[in-house]
């Protein structure tokens, strides 16, 4: 193998090493968020239960009232 092909290909071996290490950065920080924010919403569950309301849909609470 020529040396230029062999400086080519580690510098594509390195490229990929460093994109690799930064993918597993931002996956470790999504799944740091995506469980935060799912203790966050059984937090607001809970919350929602202990008030007695029934559980609603996002879009039942801008509907008209019957006499609209």
């Amino acid at each position: 193998m020529s040396s230029e092909r062999t400086d080519r290909l580690e510098e594509r071996i390195a490229w990929l090493e460093r994109h690799v290490t930064e993918q597993d950065k931002v996956m470790l920080a999504q799944g740091d968020a995506l469980a935060r924010l799912r203790r966050e919403l059984a937090l607001l569950r809970a919350r929602h239960e202990d008030d007695g309301m029934p559980p609603t849909a996002a879009g039942d609470q801008d509907d008209r009232p019957p006499h609209y």
